[in-house]
């Protein structure tokens, strides 16, 4: 009897599937001989077939055949109703992320997929990448922490740079100017700019070809995306928003210049891959952007195209990161992705900067939750607060000060089995709201069960002990 296949329901968009690439092969190291079938849209998948990791690939209408099988593992990747209600109909031994039954009750099924969904709103402090919380349920972390990526090629014989244009929200990528401007500056340096993008960026190529200066090569419109990886083995560089282009450019080893701005968080959706780039504006409103509450777009402003052409100039002329971090880039911090000692994605700041309290509480947060789920012991969360206690001694102190408060509630809801109102997280304080937001979601995908009130109590001890 054949094993049973294994089935990803990812229904998002195509940066979202080429991040499940990596999902895809660890799932066939842990369980050769099952297939793996991926639901998608079929528009995303079908230029990636050539790219993708050995899957089966079924489109939306393909739904009648995939609930015929009985399968090893669904793991659920999307966030639409009909993905839910999917993996609620099929029969499988384990089922993970958003679940669906006959009724319309809707359960997050895995730690990690709940995590997931309690970033909403509250990712300030998240520092685990997209990439890596589609398989932290999944599979063994080792199977994780061991996964070395090539590093992306240099091409020095190469004065060519790929400029991608657009972005899912205009939010997210530079203005046509300064697109413009950036091919003018990059061929003041030698470099020759060619323009990519979709079919929804051919007035704004256009646009940026008649604004500039200096040559352009305009393909936007004119390329598939199975026709875009092989055009971009010729690139020294690619410089993009954080798109889905940029995840396919990372995924064939194109080496990045990510300009990461608008409500995007490079430390989730950066290049998974080590030895790409990512510049971010040094705001307190760019940390953890989920949405902007400004009046303009503050974090675009620190971006000058003569800043990045060059930076560009010297990244695709191979240089190394002490070369790097002495750049003058006012307004913007440089990150280059890598790995951390705790075995999952990095992005190394560039600079001499000492941490400070963002950087020193997203790591205490990191270490506490990969301690609660299981990861790692739950000394790596006590050495994390020590640095925090510190280095930031007020936020660790806006967490203890909430602690209390955490505790009653808590208790009250062990002995009432009342509802947490949304304040409790909303309005808790910064600091605190990565764990008042999980425990918030966990009760909430429990039923407020007398049994889900003693969890959280239980997480609770563990932060009280981290934190003591």
């Amino acid at each position: 009897m054949p094993d049973k296949p294994i089935l990803i329901l990812q229904m998002q968009r195509m940066g979202d599937l080429i991040l499940s690439f990596p999902l895809m092969l660890w799932l066939a190291r842990r369980h050769p001989g099952h297939p793996i079938f991926v639901a998608a849209e079929q528009n995303f998948y079908e230029p990636l077939m050539r790219l993708s990791p050995a899957a089966t690939y079924f489109p939306w209408s393909g739904i009648a055949h995939l609930e015929k099988h009985d399968y090893e593992l669904v793991l659920n990747l999307s966030i639409q109703e009909k993905a839910a209600a999917l993996a609620g109909r099929v029969r499988a031994e384990t089922k993970l992320g958003p679940v669906q039954s006959e009724d319309g009750t809707r359960r997050v099924h895995g730690d990690w997929q709940l995590y997931r969904t309690s970033l909403v709103r509250n990712n300030l402090y998240n520092r685990f990448h997209w990439g890596e919380l589609n398989g932290l349920d999944a599979v063994p972390f080792t199977d994780i922490a061991a996964t070395r990526f090539s590093l992306p090629r240099t091409l020095p014989g190469s004065n060519k740079v790929g400029l991608f244009l657009g972005a899912s929200d205009a939010a997210k990528r530079p203005t046509a100017a300064f697109w413009a401007g950036l091919v003018d500056e990059l061929h003041g340096r030698g470099l020759r700019s060619v323009l990519f993008g979709g079919p929804a960026e051919k007035d704004l190529g256009a646009e940026v070809a008649r604004l500039a200066k200096g040559p352009a090569l305009n393909l936007c419109g004119a390329l598939g995306l199975d026709e875009f990886g092989a055009v971009g083995q010729t690139l020294g560089l690619f410089i993009t928003p954080d798109t889905g282009p940029m995840h396919l450019a990372a995924w064939t080893g194109l080496k990045c210049l990510n300009l990461s701005m608008g409500n995007v968080n490079p430390w989730e959706t950066g290049p998974i891959s080590p030895g790409h780039y990512v510049l971010r504006a040094d705001l307190p409103c760019a940390r953890g952007c989920w949405q902007c509450t400004q009046d303009s777009l503050l974090c675009h402003e620190p971006f000058k195209p003569g800043r990045v052409a060059g930076l560009a100039k010297r990244l695709a002329g191979g240089a190394d990161s002490d070369r790097l971090a002495r750049l003058d880039l006012p307004g913007l911090t440089l990150f280059e992705t890598g790995r951390s000692e705790l075995g999952l994605y990095h992005l190394h700041r560039l600079d001499q900067v000492a941490p400070d309290a963002e950087r020193l509480a997203s790591r205490f947060w990191q270490a506490l939750f990969g301690g609660l789920f299981g990861l790692w012991e739950d000394r790596a969360a006590a050495e994390a607060w020590a640095g925090l206690a510190q280095g930031a001694p007020g936020a660790a102190e806006s967490l203890l000060a909430h602690i209390p408060e955490m505790g009653r509630q808590f208790k009250h809801g062990l002995r009432s089995g009342t509802v947490l109102d949304p304040s409790f997280w909303a309005d808790s304080p910064a600091m605190a709201r990565p764990f008042t937001g999980f425990a918030h979601m966990y009760l909430e995908n429990k039923d407020y069960s007398r049994q889900a009130w003693a969890h959280v109590l239980a997480l609770l001890e563990r932060l009280v002990s981290a934190s003591a």
